[in-house]
């Protein structure tokens, strides 16, 4: 059974306009192929090259347009039943319009350099035919990796949040009973700050800002501080102004620092800072954290790096090639860096921006 596009529809979209113009050019690229194919009787002709051009780009146009134009009726068929309908209107198009050029030509005596009326009806038709179903096929597969990719993107978020949910969420309410008949005031700032943490979490959607990341990640660390005490002890640094309003991956900051606080800083008796750094530079945003950890021989340090990888895939999927994550520990501090390009229209709002 075909997957569905986003918008429901298992035909490739031809209406928008990469799509139009990779058809025109693999019609151009037709005629370039056909020219140059070694031929006794064949010889380069500028005005035959023009005008057999100009004929296969206005089948190109007419074949996509139309397909545009009859993509939703054609999806509601089967895949195959439609695939092939889809193929015998690009050729019953190709022979109606190569039939009119080949009558046109003939009329007015300009037909010699022309094949026979079969030939050229024939040979168009089959043509168009195999192009067009080379080329819906090919963004047939195109679209379902798309969809398959972003699938995969989902799914790692929602387990990614489904993993990191139970376990906050039952470490917070114990501290909070502990806490509730020592610093009841205390107890309801937690409560209030958790309440906002799980609210921003389970928002629908998945996407987030800058702004929401950090300030989901202040509200996290509020509460292990609670927890940890002076064992936990946060270090903030803002360089420039900062894009908040840059569109990030759902829960891209606060897994990170939730690994640096239970695999670095629980683990430490003495406890230890968390350096987290935000700077802007030639286009590209950086989000730095670091934290005293226990060597990799000691202990399997910030985890087993399933967090880390779910996130530089989302990163991946949301932001291209461009972005970048790296981690890893060094004498005694794990350090995670995560860098994304900021838009010139992300970097525009962050004029009119604020610092949460």
């Amino acid at each position: 059974m075909a997957t569905p596009a986003p918008d429901g529809l298992w035909l490739p979209d031809l209406c928008r306009l990469p799509r139009l113009l990779a058809m025109l050019g693999l019609a151009q690229l037709t005629v370039l192929v056909v020219l140059l194919v070694p031929h006794p009787a064949a010889s380069w002709d500028l005005r035959a090259f023009v005008s057999a051009s100009g004929y296969a780009l206005w089948l190109a146009l007419s074949v996509t347009v139309l397909l545009c134009a009859c993509r939703r009726p054609l999806s509601r068929l089967p895949l195959r039943v439609g695939a092939m309908a889809a193929v015998v209107l690009a050729m019953a198009i190709a022979l109606i319009a190569s039939a009119i050029v080949h009558g046109l030509f003939a009329s007015v005596g300009n037909g010699e350099g022309l094949p026979g009326f079969g030939r050229f009806v024939g040979g168009s038709g089959a043509v168009v035919a195999l192009l067009t179903a080379i080329a819906l096929r090919y963004f047939y597969v195109i679209d379902r990796w798309q969809s398959q990719v972003a699938a995969h993107a989902r799914a790692e978020a929602d387990a990614l949040q489904a993993r990191i949910r139970p376990h906050f969420l039952f470490n917070s309410m114990n501290m909070i009973a502990t806490l509730l008949r020592r610093d009841p005031i205390v107890a309801e700032r937690a409560v209030l700050d958790l309440s906002d943490l799980f609210r921003a979490a389970l928002g629908a959607g998945g996407a987030s800002t800058l702004a929401d990341e950090v300030s989901l990640a202040e509200r996290y660390l509020s509460i292990e501080q609670l927890r940890l005490g002076d064992r936990l002890r946060v270090e903030w640094d803002r360089r420039g102004e900062l894009p908040w309003t840059l569109q990030m991956p759902r829960l891209t900051l606060q897994p990170i620092l939730e690994n640096a606080v239970l695999h670095g800083i629980s683990r430490l008796p003495e406890g230890g800072t968390i350096e987290v750094r935000l700077a802007i530079e030639d286009g590209v945003l950086e989000i730095g954290v670091a934290n005293p950890s226990l060597p990799p021989d000691s202990a399997p340090a910030q985890g087993a790096g399933h967090a880390q990888g779910s996130i530089a895939h989302r990163l991946g999927f949301a932001f291209g090639p461009r972005a970048r994550m790296r981690y890893g520990w060094n004498e005694g501090r794990y350090a995670c860096t995560i860098q994304v390009p900021v838009p010139m229209d992300g970097a525009a709002k962050v004029r009119g921006g604020h610092t949460p």
